[in-house]
């Protein structure tokens, strides 16, 4: 199948936008495919009105620091979900994401925490995953605060942040707590190895071309060596077993397809409950077109669904 006709319009208006002679984002320094992807941001609007928003300031791992944001759809919430934002660990931000969680917070009537963990190069593995179990764990501690005592707590994520929620199941797993009642994976990445073949399809090399993929790896972890680590790399963790349920979205046309669902293999492989869906005719990137491309409003509506679902049977659990 070929890409939908939204995407195709999206990309063709992004090429005609593109100077001629310009060169690949992947030809760029950080800096400047920050300022390049930040411009498209305004294209998502404002999102709905929250009943509260909040920024808190928290301390990472290593005394630096990093924001969150808190945005709260009602006086009591049914859940609290951690959103864990896509960029390759190299770009975007809370700001850029920012309709997306409003959006899923009033849809999924949960309380919605973006984190803003610090971005590589300048912070390469692990600051992103110290960053977001910080966060997750600071929300965790205050599910009473965010939502209503006995919450069920949610951790999601789009591409990198993706890659950075399964990590979390992991290590909630290890660790005992927090628990996790459902993980959302959005095209994640799950591992470092480029010879997939949806790496080399070329109807995949459109927003995230496999050079681009290169791009950021080379800045999060700049020694290939160390990126067959679990926890930068999930696909390697030796035992999945007991991790949360999770709910897995890939993309057509994306080169990750291919690891996003080999890692969903995976975790059945361990026992785990996986609902997995590929979008068709959809492109690495498409769930944060909020507003833009129509796929990304289907899967919203569907990871709303499952959240509420999920908030029903912890209230059966504990009638």
């Amino acid at each position: 199948m070929a890409l939908d006709e939204a995407t195709v319009k999206f990309l063709e208006a992004a090429a005609a936008g593109t100077p001629e002679g310009a060169p690949p984002a992947w030809e760029l320094p950080p800096e400047q495919v920050r300022e390049n992807s930040s411009a498209m941001t305004p294209m998502f609007g404002k999102g709905p009105e929250m009943h509260a928003t909040e920024d808190h300031e928290l301390v990472g791992f290593d005394g630096g620091t990093f924001k969150v944001r808190v945005h709260r759809p009602s006086a009591e919430a049914s859940a609290v979900f951690v959103y864990l934002h896509g960029g390759g660990w190299v770009v975007s931000d809370i700001d850029d994401f920012d309709t997306l969680g409003r959006q899923l917070a009033e849809k999924s009537g949960a309380t919605v925490v973006l984190v803003n963990y610090r971005k590589a190069p300048e912070n390469p593995f692990p600051a992103a995953v110290e960053d977001s179990w910080t966060g997750l764990n600071w929300a965790a501690d205050r599910i009473a605060e965010l939502a209503r005592p006995g919450a069920p707590l949610f951790v999601g994520g789009d591409s990198a942040g993706g890659n950075l929620s399964a990590v979390m199941a992991i290590r909630s797993r290890d660790a005992g707590a927090p628990t996790i009642a459902k993980q959302f994976l959005i095209y994640p990445v799950t591992d470092a190895d480029f010879s997939r073949p949806s790496y080399n399809e070329p109807e995949n090399q459109t927003l995230l071309a496999k050079e681009f993929m290169f791009w950021f790896w080379d800045h999060y972890i700049a020694n290939p060596e160390e990126r067959s680590h679990p926890e930068a790399s999930p696909f390697r963790q030796e035992n999945l077993a007991g991790v949360a349920p999770a709910f897995l979205i890939t993309a057509e046309h994306d080169v990750l397809r291919d690891e996003g669902e080999a890692y969903g293999d995976r975790l059945r492989d361990a026992g785990v409950e996986v609902e997995a869906h590929r979008w068709p005719g959809q492109m690495h990137g498409f769930f944060s077109m909020v507003n833009v491309l129509p796929a990304s409003a289907e899967v919203m509506d569907l990871v709303a669904v499952r959240v509420r679902e999920s908030i029903s049977e912890t209230e059966g659990a504990q009638a």
